[in-house]
């Protein structure tokens, strides 16, 4: 969830077209990784068919940008888009592999669970969802009311859900990586919008980003 300030009155078509391609680059990039996903996993369904649950939450989150609603108000900030992407584009990059760490249905109780809270956020935000830093408001209501980026805490608990089904160095790496590009881009985004004194209350009130009682 960020805001930014809208084009500068007087922008000729070329930032709008700009901001269209843009827009539409992060879709298709989004739906290419995400069928090579669903390859990857795939063969691994018959022997782990709980690795099924990636695909329903990653479904959710493309479907989510795929079908949101169009903004001209994008950030073009080289660092925003850098932090986004890294935050959002690891985890479908994951593999099927190694031996689950436990009972493989606390697993997918995890995955089920982290899905069901980004779920949540997202509808709270409709189809002002999307990948970078925009002009989408300020929301404070359903999981806005616990953390401030509820979303992200959801992705967080996928994940870990995920790499317990699917315990490699690799997949470990990717996520850890991603954790640490979301906790980067939480603050970048909070830049942008500590400028809105709407969120600057909001904030006060609400006093974690991401997890309660510790960030």
């Amino acid at each position: 969830m960020a805001a930014i300030d809208p084009p500068v009155d007087g922008q000729n078509g070329l930032t709008a077209r700009a901001s269209l391609l843009i827009d539409l680059a992060e879709r298709a990039l989004l739906i290419g990784l995400y069928v090579l996903l669903a390859r990857r996993l795939a063969p691994s369904l018959g022997k782990e068919p709980l690795n099924s649950l990636l695909l329903i939450s990653e479904s959710i989150i493309v479907g989510f940008v795929v079908f949101r609603r169009t903004t001209l108000a994008v950030s073009r900030n080289p660092l925003d888009w850098l932090l986004a992407l890294a935050g959002t584009l690891p985890p479908l990059l994951l593999r099927p592999g190694g031996q689950p760490f436990g009972p493989p249905m606390i697993a997918g109780v995890i995955v089920i669970v982290g899905t069901v809270t980004h779920l949540w956020a997202k509808l709270a935000l409709r189809r002002s969802f999307g990948i970078a830093a925009a002009n989408r408001g300020v929301k404070i209501g359903g999981p806005y009311r616990i953390v401030r980026h509820p979303m992200y805490l959801g992705y967080a608990i996928t994940w870990a859900g995920f790499v317990l089904l699917n315990p490699t160095w690799a997949n470990a790496g990717l996520i850890l990586f991603a954790a640490l590009m979301q906790v980067m881009r939480t603050l970048a985004e909070e830049r942008l919008l500590m400028g809105d004194a709407k969120y600057r209350t909001y904030a006060a009130a609400t006093r974690f980003r991401i997890v309660p009682g510790l960030f």
